[in-house]
C-alpha cells in the first residue's frame, strides 16, 4: 500500500466535496435573499 498516494487521493476527494459543499450553500443563500425568506426562525420555532 503506498500511504502518500491514498492519502492524497483522499485529499483531494475531501477538497472537492468541500468546494462542491461551498457552492450548494452560496446557490441557497442567493436563493433565499431573492425571495425573501428569512430561514429559519431563531427562537426555536417549533419546539
Amino acid at each position: 500500500m503506498s500511504g502518500s498516494n491514498e492519502k492524497m487521493t483522499r485529499e483531494e476527494r475531501l477538497a472537492a466535496k468541500l468546494r462542491e459543499n461551498l457552492r450548494r450553500r452560496k446557490v441557497q443563500t442567493r436563493e433565499m435573499r431573492e425571495s425573501g425568506d428569512t430561514g429559519l426562525p431563531k427562537d426555536g420555532g417549533d419546539r
